[in-house]
């Protein structure tokens, strides 16, 4: 498979895709990659979108552990290889197990969740795979996470549905990673 949008050299990005790029680099991500490589080729965008991903994916209300189970939920609906190469091995920094990430990689509902787990893991698979999320679900995430989590919970889904689109079809090509590949 041929990365259809593969790095730039700094020196040959425009001044916009240089101000934005070096944005990336100097912030908590410190280098320009993944998503970001076929981005910069709409420097707004890419800075809307890293502005974004920033804040779920550091900040998020419903905490880093959480983020980045819903982000492993994410990246195994869309079969996205380059975002979970980067987020399997930080989701198992931050406590997630390695059970629970190799049930998510066979398309499986891990054994032995948290309850916050469990319930960040059905809301996912129900938004991403019934395009809603049933009432028991939404309320019970409502009441677990209030509003404020609760939407950051669906940004999240958003967020990263919307980079694996991009690197998807960008065909991004998947850095070295201590995870094992998504199975087809």
């Amino acid at each position: 498979m041929t990365d259809r949008l593969p790095p730039i050299l700094f020196e040959k990005l425009t001044s916009a895709q240089q101000a934005v790029a070096q944005a990336v680099i100097d912030g908590p991500r410190g280098a320009l990659y993944g998503p970001f490589v076929p981005l910069i080729r709409s420097p707004e965008l890419m800075s809307a979108a890293q502005k974004m991903g920033e804040y779920l994916r550091y900040r998020s209300a419903i905490g880093t552990r959480l983020s980045e189970l819903a982000i492993l939920i994410t990246a195994r609906q869309w079969n996205q290889q380059v975002e979970w190469a980067i987020h399997a091995p930080i989701a198992q920094q931050y406590d997630i197990s390695a059970d629970t990430t190799n049930a998510i990689a066979l398309n499986q509902r891990p054994a032995g969740m948290s309850d916050d787990e469990a319930l960040v893991h059905d809301f996912c698979i129900e938004l991403h795979q019934q395009k809603q999320v049933s009432d028991q679900t939404y309320m019970a995430a409502l009441d677990r996470f209030g509003e404020h989590g609760l939407v950051d919970l669906i940004a999240i889904n958003g967020y990263y549905t919307f980079l694996a689109m991009v690197m998807n079809a960008a065909q991004t090509a998947v850095p070295t990673s201590p995870a094992k590949p998504l199975p087809d």
